[in-house]
């Protein structure tokens, strides 16, 4: 079982830029497809970008495109999340997940593993 944690969340203003960063442990990190996903307050939990095992595959949401970057470090064990030119409808929790399946994944239902999240809140 893999544990999960993110870390990079805060305050920014709009048009600026924060790399969230995701830790693996307990689990072989490279068997596992990678997601980020994001939850505001009363909406739903939304895909934001996913990446395959070995990195070489990606998609990113419409919402983010051109803006966000996921990226994966295998030997670290380690996910992140690049994004820039922030807006304030970014604002939510972000949140990183782990699937066993390897593929490029938005439902949230194919993921088994969940950190508890982080804050990124952007300011006009």
């Amino acid at each position: 079982q893999v544990q999960l944690v993110e870390s990079g969340g805060g305050l920014v203003q709009a048009g600026g830029s924060l790399r969230l960063s995701c830790a693996a442990s307990g689990g072989t990190f490279g068997i596992y497809g990678m997601g980020w996903f994001r939850q505001a307050p009363g909406k739903e939990r939304e895909f934001v970008a996913a990446i395959s095992r070995s990195g070489g595959t990606s998609d990113n949401a419409d919402s983010v495109k051109g803006r966000f970057t996921i990226s994966r470090d295998n030997a670290k064990n380690t996910l992140y999340l690049q994004m820039n030119s922030l807006k304030p409808e970014d604002t939510a929790v972000y949140y990183c997940a782990a699937s066993f399946l390897g593929g490029i994944l938005a439902d949230s239902n194919k993921y088994a593993y969940w950190g508890q999240g982080t804050q990124v809140t952007v300011s006009s």
